[in-house]
C-alpha cells in the first residue's frame, strides 16, 4: 500500500508540472560535461569559473531551509549540487522542492567550489527536469534483497550494485576481444540463418516456430551456423567465424541456459592439432584482455590458463576413474555402472551414445585443466573426422576447464559417404527417442558433394565467460529470461 501511494503521490506531482506548463519529459539535453570530467579537472574549471552543464538521476537530497543538496549520478560518477532559493529564484526553488524526487533526470548548470567540509559540487544556477519518475528507487542501503526479484527488475540491480555493472562491461569487452583476435589473424566474421528446415550442427532439443508467410515449421538454430560456415568452405572461403545467439530447449542450470551467446570459427586446409594451437591462444587472449590475468579461482578450482595445457583421452580417462572400457563395453553395462556411481540420466531415448556421453560428464568433473579432451568415440562424434590410427574415434578436441567441458572443435568430416551414414545414424536414434540426436541434413551432404576441403572448425559459449567469472550463466546474461509473474 505504502508503495502505491507513494506511486499515486507522484503521478500527482507529474499532473502539477504539466499545468505550470513545464514538459516532464523533454527530448533534449544540452549537457556539456559528464560527471567524471568534471572531477577530474576541477581545480582548472574552479578556478576560470567555467559554466558547467551536465545531466543525470538525483540520488539524494537534503534539504536546508533555502539550501538543498543533491547528489547527481551519470555513468562516470557522481557529484554534488547546491540549489540555492537565492541562486536559481524563488518560483525555481519552489518547484523543486515540491515537485522533484529522488530518481528524478535533471540537467543542472553552474560553477564548481568546494564546500566547508571540501566537498567538491557544483553552485547551481539553471535546472530543468528531464525525467519525472513515477516509482520510489529502492532503500538505498538494501536495494533488492530477493534474486529471482534481482534478476527480473536487472535495470535496479546495475543501478544500485556496481559490481553487476562491471560484470556487462566485462562482457563487453570479452566478446570484442575474441571478434578482434579472430579478424586479426584473418578470419571474416559472416552470418549465418537462424531459422532453420533442419536444425543441425549439435547434439541438442531445438526450438519450433511457425514461418507464417512459407507456411512452414522452422526450427532455431542450435549451433552457430556449422553446417552453414561449412558451405562456404565449399563455397572457397579459407577462414569465416560467426557470433551470435543460440537456443536449445534443454534443461536449466548453472552451466546451461536455452538462449545464449555462441563464437565459432571455420578454417580451411587446417586439422584439429592446429584448432588445438589457435583455440589455447584465443582462450589466453581473450581472458588476458578482458580480466588483466591468465590465473582464476572457478568452483573451488585454482586455474592457470598461462601453464601447459594437458591432453585427455577419453577412453583412457573412463576407464581409470570407471572401469569401462567405452570402445568395448554395452548399453546393458553403461546402464549398470551409471547406477552405480548414483548418475541421474533421461532414461527416455537412452541409448550406448547417451550412456558413454553420461559416464565422461561424471569423469570430467575432477579434472582441473586447461586442457584439452582427444580421441572421442565416432558413435558421440557424427560431424568429426575419424583418426587414422584408430577410426573408432575422432579427431575431436573438447576444452576442460574447472571440470566442464568450455569449447568444442574438431578435423570436420568432410567425405560426404561416411557424412550420410553417420547422419543415417543419428536420424535412427532420433527416430527411437532420442531428440538431442542429430536430423539427416541431405542438403549439406550434398553440398558436401562438391567437395569441402580440410577444415577445423571449433565453437566457444559464454558460459566461458561465466566461468571466468566465477557466476552462473544466469547472473551473466543481462536480461535473461524468467517466467512471468502473476500479477
Amino acid at each position: 500500500m505504502i508503495k502505491i501511494n507513494k506511486r499515486e503521490d507522484r503521478l500527482k506531482k507529474l499532473a502539477e508540472l504539466k499545468k505550470l506548463g513545464i514538459n516532464p519529459y523533454p527530448a533534449k539535453t544540452e549537457k556539456s560535461h559528464t560527471v567524471n570530467e568534471i572531477l577530474t579537472n576541477f581545480a582548472e574549471l574552479q578556478k576560470n569559473g567555467a559554466e558547467l552543464k551536465l545531466a543525470g538521476r538525483l540520488r539524494s537530497r537534503r534539504a536546508h531551509g533555502n539550501l538543498t543538496f543533491s547528489h547527481l549520478e551519470d555513468p562516470s560518477g557522481k557529484i554534488q549540487l547546491a540549489f540555492s532559493k537565492k541562486a536559481i529564484g524563488a518560483d525555481s526553488y519552489k518547484i523543486l522542492s515540491k515537485y522533484i524526487d529522488i530518481g528524478d533526470f535533471v540537467e543542472a548548470s553552474g560553477t564548481a567550489f568546494l564546500t566547508h567540509n571540501g566537498e567538491k559540487s557544483i553552485m547551481v544556477k539553471n535546472w530543468k527536469l528531464l525525467t519525472k519518475t513515477l516509482r520510489p528507487l529502492p532503500d538505498k542501503w538494501h536495494g533488492i534483497a530477493d534474486e529471482e526479484e534481482k534478476l527480473r527488475k536487472r535495470y535496479l540491480d546495475i543501478l544500485f550494485n556496481p559490481e553487476v555493472k562491471e560484470i556487462f562491461i566485462k562482457r563487453a569487452k570479452f566478446w570484442q576481444a575474441m571478434r578482434d583476435f579472430m579478424i586479426k589473424r584473418g578470419f571474416l566474421e559472416v552470418e549465418t540463418p537462424v531459422l532453420e528446415n533442419t536444425a543441425g550442427g549439435a547434439d541438442a532439443r531445438p526450438f519450433v516456430t511457425h514461418h507464417n508467410a512459407l507456411d512452414l515449421d522452422v526450427y532455431l538454430r542450435i549451433s552457430m551456423g556449422e553446417l552453414w560456415q561449412k558451405r562456404l568452405m565449399v563455397a572457397g572461403y579459407e577462414k569465416t567465424f560467426e557470433i551470435g545467439r543460440m537456443f536449445r530447449n534443454e534443461g536449466m542450470d548453472a552451466e546451461h541456459l536455452q538462449d545464449y551467446s555462441d563464437m565459432e570459427f571455420y578454417w580451411a586446409y587446417a586439422d584439429y592439432e592446429m584448432g588445438m594451437k589457435l583455440t589455447e591462444e584465443l582462450f589466453k587472449h581473450v581472458a588476458q584482455e578482458t580480466f588483466g590475468t591468465l590465473q582464476f579461482k572457478i568452483k573451488g578450482f585454482n586455474i592457470d590458463l598461462g601453464r601447459e595445457w594437458e591432453k585427455y583421452d577419453y577412453q583412457k580417462t573412463i576407464l581409470e576413474k570407471t572401469g569401462v572400457d567405452i570402445l568395448k563395453t554395452s548399453e546393458k553395462e553403461i546402464s549398470k555402472k551409471l547406477n552405480e556411481l548414483g548418475v541421474k540420466y533421461d532414461k527416455k531415448g537412452f541409448n550406448i551414445a547417451r550412456g558413454i556421453d553420461n559416464l565422461w560428464k561424471y569423469c570430467r568433473k575432477s579434472i582441473d585443466g586447461p586442457g584439452f579432451l582427444i580421441n572421442t568415440p565416432v558413435t558421440i562424434s557424427p560431424l568429426a573426422k575419424r583418426n587414422e590410427k584408430n577410426p573408432k574415434t575422432t579427431q575431436r578436441f573438447q576444452v576442460i576447464i574447472a571440470g566442464s567441458e568450455l569449447g568444442n572443435g574438431y578435423s570436420e568430416l568432410n567425405d560426404p559417404v561416411d557424412q550420410a551414414e553417420r547422419f543415417k545414424a543419428q536420424q535412427a536414434l532420433r527416430d527411437a527417442g532420442d531428440e538431442e540426436a542429430q536430423m539427416f541434413d541431405h542438403e549439406f551432404v550434398e553440398a558436401l558433394e562438391y567437395g569441402m576441403p580440410p577444415t577445423c572448425g571449433f565453437g566457444v559459449s559464454e558460459r566461458l565467460f561465466s566461468f571466468l567469472m566465477d557466476r552462473p550463466m544466469r547472473e551473466c546474461q543481462i536480461f535473461p529470461l524468467m517466467k512471468p509473474r502473476n500479477e
